[in-house]
């Protein structure tokens, strides 16, 4: 997108938000409207189902007593027997094997991990293999692959002029690596939330906990960004971020009007707004150095430009300025000025002001209160998504009136309410969901079940998913051989030099990498929810014809041709193994053989064309 491109888009789409807003005004819309005049109006407001306080459940009493593993399991099983539906047969062990690894590392099993497993015929088997996962440094990259589209991860911005980069994030990877860190040193996820939101007023902050100011840190910054109205979307994206991110509410529609669905007003809006007008962004060292402007490097041939590499991305406390109400969100008419501070729908009565500076700690510690109804259950649907495949609440980040309802309310609720008892432990939680009996059924279909559920709401089968494109493109280095085990700064995806983890690349606002596009990662200009799944034609075309397929299938025929003692069907068999977690059928290794004995023709070996081929199978894309 161009600069006249970029200012076309925003010119229209600050047309359409004064245009909507009047609408929203209007007698007739007004019908739509959340009205809370009095306290009456509030209790009827908090008595929706997400603002109230989640109850730890009794576990229900189901018939079929013999089936379930976990406590999960009985509030599955109890839906499923309402419905009058039954569980499916667990999946085999090399089916799990594989689902399990790929679910906490986003990686492929080895195929001694697949025969260990196979072999060890103890009662604990499978939690000694999860456990192992568990520890293993890759979870925290599998999770940190979830969270970045979350905080909406990026180190550029939407626009630029020339080749001028000052408002560009090199140092990003900071965050990123706090972010792994934490997830694999389980830190518990209030002190997560409040880290990211206020390391630098917390008393017990170490300095290695300052990247995660990074959530707000590398937020977009919008091009003229020193007027008010600018500003103003700058503050809009903060609110939308940390409240559908944490708390699962569209808090930003109430940025010129009361929302007309759920109980959140404009002053509700400004309250939080004014939090981030009261913060600035920053690029600082853990040592309180800040980086003098002009005082910058040349990085390459391209003239962009780089800061010191120890600069990190991060906020500040600003002056303290309580925000008015800009009327239908016109920076130009301002109604009652509002002091900073929460919801008042998950508040006691009247909010309470923020009186510390920005009040950025006090937000935080509102969010993180384990009192709060919607913290924990934000989170526990996020991982139950993560694991599963689908999440309980179909719209993780809108859990107001305009979201979808529980499949299982009371499932989720004793998981929000498990999660806060057991320490805000992600590990924990993952370890509750993968141990469970529901995890570990097959995907196989069933015409009858699905005449009922068609769409497996209440968790009849495991769900079959396609991988996302971190674990896709990482799992096709893994099987060639070529992953590299590093992180740090971020390179671009299209560099042939780069072997790393698909984390580890680099993420742009103002040109998403066209592979990424093509296997549907979310836009970096906004907080994201969930990952879209498509099928077109040029995901095909990709693995028919990039330059990094062509590589990996000719990196994977050099390591399955490395042994010479190794007969053709030995080899076929071991790439199944590499590739699938699976011996191959007998059919699909005859077929291999007679194909693989013909004559090469082309610029590739007939080794090459095979392993492009299993590369290229829907098998290696989708998980049972």
């Amino acid at each position: 997108m161009n600069f006249l491109q970029i200012h076309l888009r925003i010119f229209s789409l600050s047309w359409i938000r004064l245009f909507s807003s009047f609408l929203l005004v209007s007698p007739s819309s007004r019908l739509l409207a959340v009205e809370l005049e009095n306290a009456d109006d509030w209790r009827k407001a908090r008595a929706f189902w997400a603002f109230q306080s989640p109850i730890k459940q009794l576990a229900p009493v189901v018939k079929k007593n013999d089936w379930a593993r976990r406590r999960i399991d009985y509030f599955v099983l109890s839906r499923l027997e309402q419905e009058g539906l039954g569980p499916s047969p667990e999946a085999s062990r090399q089916t799990l094997i594989r689902r399990v690894t790929y679910a906490l590392t986003g990686l492929p099993p080895v195929p001694e991990e697949i025969d260990r497993f196979l072999q060890d015929n103890s009662p604990d088997a499978y939690e000694l293999m999860v456990e192992r996962l568990l520890g293993s440094s890759r979870f925290g990259e599998r999770l940190t692959s979830m969270w970045l589209t979350v905080a909406r991860y990026a180190e550029d911005q939407a626009h630029q002029v020339g080749d001028d980069a000052q408002n560009f994030y090199p140092n990003a990877h900071h965050y990123r690596k706090w972010v792994i860190d934490a997830f694999n040193d389980d830190v518990p996820y209030d002190r997560f939330i409040k880290l990211q939101l206020a390391a630098d007023l917390m008393g017990d902050t170490l300095k290695s906990d300052l990247p995660a100011l990074g959530f707000i840190g590398i937020g977009p910054k919008y091009y003229n960004r020193g007027r008010l109205e600018v500003m103003a979307d700058e503050w809009e994206d903060r609110v939308d971020t940390v409240t559908r991110s944490f708390l699962g509410l569209t808090v930003a529609c109430a940025r010129c009007h009361d929302h007309k669905f759920d109980p959140i007003t404009m002053k509700d809006y400004y309250g939080l707004a004014g939090v981030f007008a009261s913060t600035t962004m920053v690029n600082k060292t853990a040592d309180g150095e800040v980086e003098e402007k002009g005082k910058k490097e040349e990085k390459d041939d391209k003239k962009s430009k780089s800061i010191n590499p120890k600069m990190l991305h991060i906020v500040e406390e600003s002056e303290v300025k309580d925000l008015n109400v800009f009327l239908r969100g016109n920076v130009g008419q301002k109604g009652p000025q509002v002091h900073r501070r929460f919801l008042e729908i998950l508040c006691d009565g009247q909010p309470v002001p923020f009186e510390q500076g920005s009040g950025r700690l006090e937000l935080a510690s509102a969010i993180a209160d384990p009192q709060n109804p919607l913290t924990a259950r934000v989170m526990a649907n996020r991982i139950w998504m993560l694991v599963f495949g689908n999440p309980l609440v179909a719209t993780p980040s809108n859990f107001g009136n305009l979201g979808g309802r529980p499949a299982n309310p009371h499932l989720l609720d004793d998981l929000a309410m498990r999660f806060t008892e057991n320490g805000w432990s992600v590990k924990w939680l993952v370890r509750e969901m993968v141990l469970s009996a529901a995890f570990r059924q097959s995907s196989r279909s069933d015409p009858a079940k699905a005449s009922i559920d068609e769409g497996n709401r209440f968790l009849w089968r495991m769900h079959r998913r396609r991988l996302e494109v971190e674990q896709w493109r990482d799992a096709v280095l893994f099987v060639s051989g070529d992953l590299e085990w590093i992180g740090g700064k971020s390179r671009e995806l299209d560099d042939p030099g780069n072997l790393r983890r698909t984390v580890y690349g680099r993420v742009s606002r103002l040109q998403l990498n066209d592979f990424l596009v093509q296997f549907d990662y979310p836009d970096a200009n906004v907080h994201s929810s969930r990952r879209p799944v498509t099928t077109t034609a040029t995901q095909k075309l990709f693995v028919l014809n990039s330059p990094f397929i062509l590589r990996q299938a000719k990196s994977l025929a050099s390591r399955l041709t490395a042994n010479p003692s190794d007969d053709t069907d030995a080899r076929v068999q071991n790439a199944y193994r590499m590739l699938y977690g699976r011996v191959p059928e007998p059919n699909e290794t005859r077929w291999a053989v007679e194909f693989l004995d013909k004559p090469g023709s082309g610029e590739m070996s007939r080794w090459e064309q095979y392993a492009q081929a299993l590369l290229a199978a829907n098998e290696m894309m989708y998980l049972d």
